[in-house]
């Protein structure tokens, strides 16, 4: 058998391929509208990306048929920075409707923010024929919630000062939130050691930090107290940082509190520092005139011995 024989049935068997489905489509088309389809998808709720959400969100699609055709459907996803899942191929009968769902998911404490979400469907075949068709497409807007976390650090846990001294405690406000947020400064046992005989004052009461930015250094002034006699007693200072979206938005107030031990142990006695000070001038001058050249007055009495002596002789 000669190879053009070998080769005719094979062209034959491909010709006779081509032909019926160019016979297909024309029947498709033939009993009916263009293989057609209608995407539809819905706005999702936003994500929480909190240590210990899911992070995940989940978007309802539908895809109706209006045409009488049993029709294969390719779906196509893009999601940007977010991770995402559906199905890839979806089978429609005619005049019917399926319904699907995407599911996205964002990184832990994801910024705040939103990001489309493209859902498109093409028909790639109608009644087992291939065919090609306009793609319909949806967009959904996946929103990242705001949440609020924070953490307050001082540079001592457990300081010692005289009664009736000046000074500035220094603490810390780190937001570990996902977006700007306000923080409200406060001692909140500020009238026990008020009553106790400590002068406070804040001079920063709220502050704005990013997130995840270095952190917030608040100072508060302190002056110990003066009471008359003997001091020998611990006292406890709370530092307290509360932040403003979570008591404006979360229902629940987002705060951290840090705890400072003050040791204050000495006498205070009214008037001691006036006696110090008198005492510390009178010392200073004594040592200034201890330090004054001393004058050779050996001439000068010679000279005024000289005339006495002269007479003598």
């Amino acid at each position: 058998m000669s190879t053009v024989s070998k080769v005719r049935p094979a062209l034959m068997m491909l010709a006779v391929y081509f032909l019926s489905t160019w016979a297909g489509v024309a029947a498709v088309q033939a009993q009916g509208a263009v293989p057609d389809i209608v995407l539809t998808c819905d706005q999702p709720q936003p994500v929480d990306v909190y240590p210990g959400a899911a992070r995940s969100g989940l978007i309802n699609c539908r895809i109706e048929n209006p045409t009488v055709h049993q029709e294969k459907v390719r779906i196509q996803i893009q999601a940007g920075v977010l991770a995402f899942s559906g199905p890839a191929t979806l089978s429609i009968g005619g005049g019917s409707e399926v319904s699907f769902q995407v599911m996205v998911r964002a990184e832990l404490r994801a910024p705040e923010g939103q990001h489309q979400v493209t859902v498109s469907a093409e028909v790639t075949m109608a009644n087992g024929i291939p065919v090609t068709s306009e793609p319909s497409a949806a967009n959904s807007m996946v929103i990242i919630r705001q949440f609020s976390r924070l953490r307050v650090a001082s540079e001592v846990a457990f300081l010692q000062l005289r009664p009736k001294v000046d000074y500035n405690l220094v603490f810390d406000v780190y937001n570990d939130g996902n977006a700007m947020d306000r923080f409200n400064i406060a001692i909140e046992n500020h009238d026990d050691l008020n009553d106790e005989g400590f002068q406070l004052s804040i001079p920063l009461v709220s502050v704005e930090i990013e997130s995840m930015a270095p952190p917030e250094k608040i100072r508060v002034q302190m002056r110990t107290p003066k009471n008359q006699g003997w001091t020998d007693k611990y006292f406890s200072l709370q530092f307290k940082a509360t932040s403003e979206y979570s008591v404006r938005t979360e229902g629940m107030p987002n705060y951290q509190i840090q705890t400072m031990t003050i040791y204050i142990r000495g006498v205070y006695l009214p008037g001691f520092e006036l006696i110090g000070t008198l005492m510390m001038t009178t010392l200073a001058a004594a040592a200034f005139a201890g330090r004054r050249p001393m004058i050779d007055r050996s001439e000068e009495d010679s000279d005024e011995l000289e005339p006495l002596d002269a007479r003598l002789f």
